[in-house]
């Protein structure tokens, strides 16, 4: 295959990290010590560093991660290369194959009226492929709320869903209520918890249809507490455990005003 020209810089870069690959996994005692097990977790570490950037608007630091991401992406290809399981061309070649197939509306003759249509029929077709379910592509390890949103995305893309947000916020509300009655002290712990999870999935259920991304939302929401408790810390003219909830109160007004 002739690389096109306007591809022929990001070809010889990534020739480049395959061949520099090659000579840490030979050359380099650490690298030669990890396995696909031990790369998990830093692989992991690095996805996140790139949410970080991403969320501050670092245009210099998502190029980094987005290098980082992809060596850790190589050196598996490599270790499953060694394996005689795959290499990164089988890797490549595969998720070709894959996003042709699931585009029939470009690369075949189906027509789509719009963005939801081509969500639902991707979902249809991953089933044609052979998933048993749905929701066989969410993730075990996801965090729980991702794996909420996910879920939902996922089910609303077959038709189950509700039909507009009135409905949902009222879902939401009789959560809201159910999850009440269980802070009555005779209630047992299980069922507040139960009662809980419910009133969250019915919360982030209804981000969707506000167009909230509800990870993204607490996130910032994390960002701006961190920020003006470190406030408090900074200004604050005595030890915190010597100061009053009122006196710090003062204090996170201000910082309110500054930040």
């Amino acid at each position: 295959m002739n690389i096109p020209e306007k591809y022929q810089a990001s070809a010889e870069a990534f020739a480049r990290l395959l061949e520099i690959m090659d000579d840490l996994r030979e050359k380099c005692p650490w690298d030669r010590k990890q396995t696909l097990e031990s790369l998990r977790n830093l692989t992991i570490e690095e996805t996140y560093e790139l949410a970080d950037a991403i969320l501050d608007n670092d245009l210099e630091g998502i190029k980094e991660e987005i290098g980082d991401i992809m060596l850790h992406m190589v050196f598996y290809a490599k270790i499953g290369d060694e394996q005689q399981a795959f290499n990164i061309a089988d890797s490549l070649h595969a998720e070709c194959d894959k996003l042709i197939n699931r585009h029939p509306h470009i690369y075949g003759d189906v027509e789509v009226a719009d963005e939801e249509e081509v969500k639902r029929n991707w979902e249809k077709l991953k089933l044609k492929e052979g998933k048993k379910s749905v929701l066989e592509g969410v993730p075990k390890s996801l965090p729980a709320m991702v794996k909420a949103y996910r879920m939902q995305q996922k089910t609303a893309k077959v038709g189950f869903e509700w039909e507009n947000k009135e409905q949902v916020w009222d879902k939401v509300k009789e959560e809201l209520s159910e999850f009440q009655e269980t802070l009555d002290e005779q209630m047992p712990l299980e069922k507040r918890e139960e009662e809980f999870g419910d009133l969250l999935f019915s919360l982030i259920n209804y981000s969707r249809f506000i167009d909230v991304d509800p990870e993204t939302a607490l996130e910032k929401i994390n960002r701006k507490f961190k920020s003006r408790f470190e406030y408090i810390e900074k200004h604050a003219p005595k030890s915190l455990d010597d100061m009053t909830l009122e006196e710090m109160d003062h204090l996170w007004n201000e910082a309110k005003t500054h930040l």
